[in-house]
């Protein structure tokens, strides 16, 4: 007898943890007519969904995207239609003026000429072209800052070289100093000189006298340059009166003049002075030694040096005379020595004959100047003249011994030597040599002595 048995199918349940529901989700959700409900339940509400709208990156470019647009051509419109071949011509036979055809040059090398090329096409050298390139575009300036056309034409001819001098002063003071140019008729040389005492004056700030001048007038910036050089001589003399003649003649202003003819009137009743058998007093120059001055210098001097720790023997006992002999100049000396300087030939120094001498001090405040102006911690050396012992002026510096305080030398007035009862001292001071440096702006005046 047959029997069959038959297995009653059970309801499918996502829930059974024996069932793979990645295999069986999609048969069974076929087969069944009612498929289970979801394991995430729906959000219980809709949030709204906001959003704006965003320009296309395409329309963003091209509000940004600029067309190439070349710089305008420095080249004069009559030339621009020009090939190559045509402006080297007007090069080579100067057609036209020289700031008119100064532009061409630039525009050659843009096409692969070099500065010997053009030199040896049209015979303009490379450092007069780079003289006409320059001028041009300062005479552009000069067209920009509005300058009076009269003064402009003045450069027609010629004005090249004047223009190229100019260069480094601003837009101001181009315009300002090719006027004085033209009113003065001043020279290339003179126009260099105007240059640079306009460029120089503002960092002169502080130096005497430098307030009664007016920068923004270019005489008054050359006078300036005069004034100054004229304090750099022995006072009274020729190259000092010279230079501050020069500098009241190029002053413009009546401030500049007036203190250019204080030292002018100054000077001379020093002169009338001295003349009256008058005591005058005595200026001792302070300079600082230059970097390869020495080997620059035509003439040099040397001298022993002693150092201001030793006791006044050594001065006594220094080398009294050195000079050179034969053909080759070798320096001899009158007895052997262990230091020796060797300075550039300064009037002072070549002026001293026998007894020359320099003490070298570690210590510039050892000086008898105002310390609050100019309070050195540098070293220093005092040239003194040991034939002239005898303490003449107050206002002389001189060289004297010292007991204790470890120094063996000291700089004082004469004023101060006669107080203590002392008519000789070991040398007369002729001069002070400061060690060289890059910074040159501190040089001492004659104010700034105690």
């Amino acid at each position: 007898m047959l029997s069959v048995t038959a297995n009653t199918l059970k309801p499918f349940s996502s829930f059974n943890p024996n069932t793979n529901t990645n295999l069986l989700l999609f048969p069974t959700s076929f087969l069944n007519p009612h498929p289970p409900p979801l394991l995430y339940p729906k959000p219980s509400s809709l949030k709204p969904i906001s959003a704006t709208l965003t320009p296309s990156s395409s329309s963003q470019q091209q509000q940004v995207y600029q067309p190439f647009r070349p710089p305008p051509s420095t080249v004069p419109a009559k030339f621009r239609s020009l090939d190559t071949n045509g402006r080297l011509e007007i090069l080579s036979n100067r057609l036209g003026l020289w700031y008119e055809f100064a532009p061409l040059i630039p525009s050659l090398l843009q096409e692969g000429f070099t500065p010997p090329t053009i030199e040896e096409v049209t015979g303009i050298s490379g450092i007069e072209q780079n003289r006409l390139v320059v001028a041009a575009q300062v005479r552009d300036s000069l067209v920009q800052s509005k300058t009076d056309p009269q003064i402009l034409a003045e450069f027609d001819t010629g004005g090249s070289e004047l223009l190229y001098e100019i260069r480094l002063l601003s837009a101001q003071q181009r315009a300002a100093a090719a006027c004085y140019i033209i009113e003065n008729k001043l020279d290339a040389l003179g126009t260099q000189d105007l240059a640079r005492s306009m460029k120089d004056f503002p960092r002169r700030r502080g130096d005497k006298g430098w307030e009664s001048f007016d920068y923004a007038h270019p005489g008054d910036c050359l006078g300036f340059m005069y004034y100054r050089q004229a304090r750099e001589h022995k006072n009274p003399s020729e190259p000092r009166t010279a230079a501050l003649e020069q500098a009241l003649k190029v002053a413009g202003t009546d401030k500049a003049k007036k203190i250019i003819l204080t030292d002018l009137e100054g000077e001379t009743d020093e002169k009338e002075g001295r003349e009256g058998d008058v005591i005058v007093a005595v200026r001792v120059p302070v300079v600082r030694l230059k970097f390869g001055e020495v080997a620059e210098s035509s003439k040099v001097v040397i001298l022993p040096v002693c150092r201001a720790e030793e006791k006044d023997k050594e001065v006594l006992e220094a080398p009294w005379e050195c000079s050179g002999e034969g053909e080759f100049g070798v320096v001899v000396a009158d007895k052997g020595w262990k230091r020796w300087v060797v300075l550039p030939g300064w009037e002072p120094v070549v002026g001293l004959g026998k007894g020359g001498v320099v003490v070298s001090f570690s210590d510039a405040r050892v000086l008898p100047w105002k310390v609050n102006r100019w309070y050195k911690e540098e070293p220093i050396l005092v040239v003194a003249d040991r034939s002239k012992k005898e303490v003449a002026a107050d206002d002389g510096i001189y060289l004297a011994a010292v007991e204790g305080g470890g120094l063996g030398f000291k700089v004082v007035r004469g004023s101060a030597l006669k107080e203590t009862g002392v008519k000789e001292s070991l040398g007369t001071v002729v001069m002070i040599v400061r060690p060289p440096r890059d910074d040159t702006d501190d040089q001492l005046s004659e104010e700034d002595w105690e």
